[in-house]
């Protein structure tokens, strides 16, 4: 396995930054054939030159402004690394790398995300849908910072992560207007073989859906299922059925789709997690996301019965 030596890529970062061997030599304190020799050391690691003459100054190659690219991003986490750890302010964004688990409503799961732009510091977030098991192991290696879901880390698998309950919420069923006046009458006997536009199989959504319809003797008729949630409430609006959404975005729904609420039900209930790699949550931008959630966003559903 190669491994990149961090010494002889500080000196070339330097030198590119500096603009020439002198300066660069004399802001790390150390002789001009050093760092030259450095940065040439460097050059037979990659196999490629990574600078070039031009006129009486040094410019970089290709290879080298790409490399450059990376050593700006490789000096600059590490500097926010340091600020963080003995708490002083960084001049570089807060970064935070969220996982999000593809079965998640997109706007229950913008609403979690809301508090990390509302923190005074620059943020630049990085959110990844996937599947829970695809989203897991990139939290375990700490190449995310969280990961929200709509169930728990399974306890079988073999990676240390930590579950952190956030709430839960019930569940509104929306169509599109002339369906839902219909619906609406009888609910919730009306959904009994309705058009249904459900949520993928495997979901823990589906599941407790499922079991709610058992429990009221209700089949619907299910038109399609969606692993994509928006693209659910798109083929609802268009009237092909009608859809379940959690409470707590079923107002924010009505408005963005211009569909109407069927009924609604605490008896249904979805939860929400965000799971870590630690036990103690720090992470300025993941605890605003827990904190929020735990003590606004769902307790005020709770609170309204939306």
């Amino acid at each position: 396995m190669e491994f990149l030596n961090y010494h002889h890529l500080r000196y070339f970062w330097a030198v590119a930054k500096e603009g020439g061997l002198t300066r660069a030599a004399a802001k790390l304190h150390i002789s001009q054939p050093t760092i030259c020799a450095q940065v040439r050391a460097l050059e037979e690691g990659v196999g490629e030159k990574l600078f070039r003459r031009s006129g009486r100054h040094l410019a970089l190659t290709d290879t080298g402004q790409q490399v450059f690219s990376y050593a700006e991003e490789i000096f600059s986490l590490g500097e926010d690394l340091i600020n963080t750890l003995k708490a002083r302010p960084t001049s570089h964004p807060l970064r935070v790398r969220i996982g999000i688990m593809d079965s998640l409503p997109k706007l229950v799961s913008y609403d979690i995300l809301k508090p990390v732009f509302r923190l005074p510091l620059a943020i630049q977030a990085s959110c990844l849908e996937a599947k829970l098991m695809e989203l897991l192991p990139q939290l375990a290696a700490y190449r995310l910072d969280l990961v929200l879901a709509d169930e728990p880390a399974p306890g079988s698998l073999n990676l240390k992560v930590f579950n952190h309950r956030l709430g839960e919420c019930g569940m509104a069923f929306c169509a599109e207007p002339k369906l839902a006046s219909r619906l609406k009458r009888a609910f919730p006997h009306a959904l009994h073989d309705a058009p249904a536009l459900l949520p993928a199989a495997d979901s823990a959504l589906r599941r407790s859906l499922e079991k709610w319809f058992q429990e009221k003797a209700i089949r619907p008729r299910l038109v399609a299922e969606f692993d994509d949630a928006a693209l659910m409430k798109v083929a609802a609006s268009d009237g092909l059925g009608f859809f379940p959404i959690p409470r707590v975005v079923a107002a924010e729904a009505v408005q963005r789709y211009g569909v109407r609420i069927v009924g609604a039900t605490d008896d249904c209930q979805q939860q929400y997690y965000a799971i870590s790699a630690e036990r103690r949550l720090s992470h300025p931008a993941v605890v605003a996301i827990t904190s929020s959630a735990r003590t606004s966003l769902f307790t005020r559903e709770r609170r309204t019965g939306r």
